[in-house]
């Protein structure tokens, strides 16, 4: 019997937060500047409970802030949370980028060094 290990709980890592698609789309929305969860509806098609939902997610993991301006809740991106994902892919990045530069080396080196068999012909 294969026992399945639990996935860490979606609103204590960011990763997991951002790891769906709806909040990645009110994350877009939230990029352009503050909207409201009437404006997140109205720009995304979606209902309102499902917006709310995934606001308090991504508030949950600090990716989201609220203001309330008058009678209004205004949600902004909070960037500083974002932190641990820009982490990630600068070091993924250069991975990946170190990994590439010892290709190109490796490559230099083989046109550099005659091929016995066509220096022979």
């Amino acid at each position: 019997m294969m026992h399945l290990v639990p996935r860490a709980a979606t609103t204590s890592n960011v990763f997991n937060a951002v790891g769906d698609a709806s909040r990645r789309d009110i994350l877009a929305v939230l990029a352009h500047g503050e909207a409201s969860v009437g404006d997140l509806v109205d720009r995304l098609g979606v209902a309102q409970p499902h917006v709310s939902r995934h606001l308090k997610v991504l508030r949950e993991v600090d990716v989201v802030r609220c203001r309330t301006a008058g009678r209004r809740r205004l949600y902004r991106v909070h960037a500083p949370g974002l932190a641990p994902l820009q982490s990630w892919i600068i070091d993924l990045t250069t991975q990946v980028n170190a990994r590439y530069d010892r290709l190109d080396d490796h490559l230099h080196e083989l046109l550099r060094t005659p091929n016995p068999e066509t220096s022979t012909r």
